[in-house]
């Protein structure tokens, strides 16, 4: 009889991201000692999420519908298309409850230093969308890391061709912060996109 139960769920836990040998130890150490109930909830949970979850047919975001509550509202602005890297990022954008739009989540974003293409975000699923002869404008929401940088720019020229208008997100200083605590980068591109008072 061999005991590979421990060391399969600590190396499990190691797939998260984040978490190193240390962490899954203690996690999993933590859940066997004090939260087995708790251990068996996450268990079922992972379980139905991994059967029930796949993407919606029109954003691309996690659901276990064919289409996501969001794409079904009717009180959207089908007009605007946000498009994000990933359903955290929608749900950031959600959370400011200034969007009323719709989204695209990419689920990923270009990197050919790592093999990732156009193909593996499904760019051609968010040019069929963007095309829909409904959406107006596009708000490129990618991160502001140089592969989001690159992944908006490619996304906004092509939409540009096809005729929508194209916006991205407005990055600059956080607001309550001092600028002797901002870093350099970011005080640099508030000064390039400041604007009329």
């Amino acid at each position: 009889m061999s005991d590979a139960s421990l060391p399969a769920l600590i190396e499990a836990l190691r797939r998260l991201p984040g978490v190193g040998v240390k962490s899954a130890s203690r996690m999993a150490f933590h859940m066997l000692q004090h939260d087995r109930e708790g251990a068996l909830l996450l268990a079922q949970a992972l379980q139905q999420a991994a059967t029930r979850v796949r993407h919606c047919a029109q954003c691309n975001t996690f659901t276990e519908a064919e289409i996501c509550p969001t794409c079904l509202d009717p009180h959207r602005d089908r007009t605007k298309l946000c498009v994000v890297e990933t359903p955290a990022d929608q749900a950031a954008v959600e959370r400011t409850a200034a969007y009323r739009g719709l989204y695209f989540v990419l689920m990923g974003k270009l990197s050919p230093l790592d093999g990732i293409g156009p193909k593996d975000i499904g760019l051609a699923r968010l040019f069929a969308r963007a095309g829909d002869g409904v959406v107006q404008e596009a708000i490129l929401a990618t991160n502001f890391t140089a592969e989001g940088e690159a992944t908006a720019h490619v996304i906004g020229e092509a939409l540009k061709q096809r005729g929508l208008k194209v916006t991205r997100l407005a990055r600059g200083v956080p607001a309550g912060s001092e600028l002797e605590y901002v870093d350099l980068g970011t005080i640099a591109h508030a000064l390039v996109e400041r604007r009329e008072k």
